[in-house]
């Protein structure tokens, strides 16, 4: 059957000496994989739809086991990933995360809609690490975990001085702090932050500036998280932050 497919490439792999599998995250049926025959050659009419991060629309032949694309246009190239090396990172631990969190043909319009975001704010000026934060605090639903961002996860006061507690898997009020000596005491601007980045819609995303310390903060509290709770590997987190050291040096 062909079929017509909106989606973004979220991961390629070279098969032989001119062929690419791609696996394509799309609105219609969530992540696909395809092979790309003859993609690795410059003249071939699928070497740039086929490209990592490219948004575009994908015909495929579709039926058992892997399928095939027969051409794409592209809607855009999302070139700004491309062009900047440290958007480069943060694009690929994004990509890298949602082909890590799904499975093959299980529609999720919302994540669709998060990625391409999430993937077009990278690309323009915005603050690549905020918006990976912000995704990354969005996907803890797609992933099934559901930390207490509204109230503290103890006693449920929603007045007080917070910290994050990963053992309490959530806010913890200064009342209840020696429940969890090991909570990590945040700045009240980074919990706030990290309320908003849990809750608010992307699409309303406005000029967003924040400190180099709350950075530190907002993504110490958000990797303890992930790596007590969501049991993914990220091969690019590695990466990605041997960039943010960088830049912090820079």
């Amino acid at each position: 059957m062909l079929e017509k497919f909106e989606g973004i490439v979220i991961r390629t792999t070279d098969y032989g000496e001119s062929h690419k599998i791609t696996a394509i995250y799309s609105r219609e049926a969530g992540k696909i994989s395809a092979m790309a025959r003859g993609a690795k050659k410059t003249n071939s009419r699928l070497a740039a739809v086929s490209q990592l991060f490219t948004y575009g629309y994908f015909l495929i032949q579709t039926g058992r086991g892997l399928g095939t694309m027969q051409q794409g246009e592209i809607i855009s190239p999302l070139r700004g990933l491309k062009e900047d090396i440290f958007k480069t990172a943060y694009a690929s631990y994004v990509v890298e995360m949602v082909d890590r969190s799904t499975q093959d043909n299980e529609p999720n319009p919302y994540l669709f809609e998060l990625l391409h975001q999430s993937l077009n704010y990278i690309s323009e000026d915005y603050d690549p690490g905020i918006i990976t934060h912000i995704f990354e605090m969005k996907m803890l639903q797609v992933l099934g975990l559901y930390p207490e961002m509204k109230k503290c996860s103890i006693c449920g006061a929603t007045e007080g001085s917070f910290g994050f507690s990963i053992k309490e898997n959530g806010l913890i009020c200064h009342r209840c702090l020696e429940r969890d000596p090991h909570y990590l005491p945040m700045s009240q601007n980074a919990i706030k932050l990290l309320r908003l980045f849990y809750y608010f819609d992307l699409n309303r995303l406005g000029t967003i500036s924040v400190k180099p310390e709350t950075k530190k903060e907002l993504k110490r509290a958000i990797d303890m998280y992930y790596d007590e709770y969501s049991g993914l590997h990220i091969k690019s987190k590695r990466f990605l932050d041997q960039m943010d050291s960088l830049k912090d040096k820079l």
